[in-house]
């Protein structure tokens, strides 16, 4: 899957004409719909995009790392970074597409806005910038006077946003690392992600209450210290379809489950398709096939 020899470069998604616009602006279910909610890996020379989740999930790939996509979130693309998704079904929002010569024209040297957003990433979705999306959205699909401008300043205020947004994100993943609890926390996981653990008891192995330990855990990625046990347990269940020729009941019992279909539902909730068509989905990309 992210074999070089199988990555596509695109302009645009799966398109070879030059972007004829100032810049370019869809919605996510106009393009994912009609791919079964799937993109495939694939990377763009010349191209910088946005992608705000206002609705729905899913599942980013950005240079072979997964990302969970939870409403409302904003994805950061820059050009040549690969990145692949999987959408839940009916998910929406819409994906901003930038050329780097329209960002060369909105962002000062000097300034250190160029720099955050050259990191690939998925931070929360601020209101202030959900509504300039909306407004970009919609200005995008009129033909006023001075439409050209106020694209392009809609744009230059979103790149500075997202910069902002960025940057935050590795501000607080810098002081996080400084927290021993968030530090254990995360050892913890890694060591006993497989067996189910309830919450209470890694608070507990802790010496804190799980109030305590979701302040912890939110301080430091965002999101509750739930999702990051259940986000590692998917990774691994995403690894071991790919990687081996386990069942999907027998990966289950790996994990800690009881009932192999309960994990089959929780795999399918997080990742946004049931194990066993996430591994033919899989097995096609290795063949090459369509």
């Amino acid at each position: 899957m992210n074999s070089s020899s199988r990555i596509h470069n695109y302009n645009l998604f799966g398109e070879t004409a030059e972007l004829a616009d100032v810049l370019h602006v869809e919605t996510i279910r106009a393009r994912s719909e009609l791919h079964d909610w799937q993109l495939k890996p694939h990377r763009h020379a010349g191209l910088h995009q946005l992608l705000f989740l206002t609705h729905g999930g899913g599942t980013a790939e950005f240079d072979g790392i997964s990302y969970p996509l939870q409403e409302p979130c904003l994805a950061n693309i820059p050009r040549r970074v690969v990145h692949g998704y999987q959408f839940r079904p009916g998910s929406n929002g819409w994906v901003v597409t930038l050329t780097c010569e329209l960002l060369d024209h909105c962002l000062q040297e000097g300034e250190g806005v160029r720099s955050p957003l050259e990191t690939a990433g998925v931070v929360p979705l601020h209101p202030a910038m959900l509504e300039l999306a909306r407004s970009l959205f919609e200005e995008y699909h009129r033909q006023d006077f001075a439409r050209a401008q106020v694209l392009r300043s809609l744009a230059g205020a979103l790149s500075g946003l997202t910069a902002r947004a960025m940057q935050e994100a590795a501000d607080a993943e810098q002081s996080s690392s400084t927290n021993p609890l968030f530090a254990h926390f995360e050892q913890q996981v890694e060591r006993d992600f497989r067996s189910r653990k309830p919450l209470s008891d890694y608070a507990r192995d802790l010496a804190i209450s799980p109030t305590h330990l979701n302040r912890v855990v939110r301080q430091a990625t965002g999101q509750p210290a739930s999702t990051l046990i259940n986000e590692r347990m998917l990774r691994e269940a995403r690894r071991l379809l790919i990687y081996t020729n386990l069942t999907a009941a027998q990966i289950a019992y790996e994990l800690g489950f009881s009932d192999p279909a309960h994990f089959s539902r929780v795999f399918a909730k997080g990742s946004g398709v049931a194990p066993v068509k996430f591994r033919q989905r899989q097995s096609k990309e290795g063949r090459g096939d369509p």
